[in-house]
């Protein structure tokens, strides 16, 4: 190999090194992702809970759309509910979530969250949605698992 090969073929891999470590670098991105728009509070642990039971859709006489987008606890619920203990130590332990003990709950969350898993046995797991007028309870789903194809 000549010389002059040999010294371009370094100045290839220092350029090549150069770059890659010009991407990485920089400083941390902290703040809100998206402006403007509201960030949610973070998680509770004591109010998380997990549910197995059968999701299915809110029957409803409204014809208002709702933007699938958009969080929202009318359009899908869990049914035949039962309690699982399989939250880690020190979570659902809050007076909401431990007072429940309904056999049908209100999903909140996004329609693609759970439309794929209706008429299915499903694990879910979320935080007890604080309301003293909520009948049935709202669950703020963080989580879901299908479990068997049907109920």
């Amino acid at each position: 190999m000549s010389r002059a090969a040999a010294l371009a073929g370094i100045a290839a891999v220092v350029a090549c090194a150069a770059i890659v470590s010009a991407q990485g670098g920089g400083k941390p991105v902290t703040g809100n992702p998206t402006p403007g728009t509201a960030q949610p509070e973070p998680p509770n642990l004591a109010d998380r809970v997990t549910f197995v039971g059968c999701l299915q859709p809110v029957r409803s006489s409204a014809t208002t759309p709702v933007d699938s987008n958009t969080p929202s606890n009318s359009r899908f619920e869990l049914a035949k509910a039962e309690r699982v203990d399989r939250v880690p130590p020190g979570t659902g332990g809050s007076a909401p979530a431990a007072s429940v003990s309904a056999k049908t709950y209100r999903l909140e969350g996004i329609e693609s969250q759970f439309s794929p898993f209706v008429g299915a046995k499903v694990e879910i797991s979320g935080e007890i949605k604080e309301s003293a007028s909520a009948n049935p309870p709202t669950v703020i789903v963080e989580f879901v698992q299908k479990l068997a194809a049907k109920c």
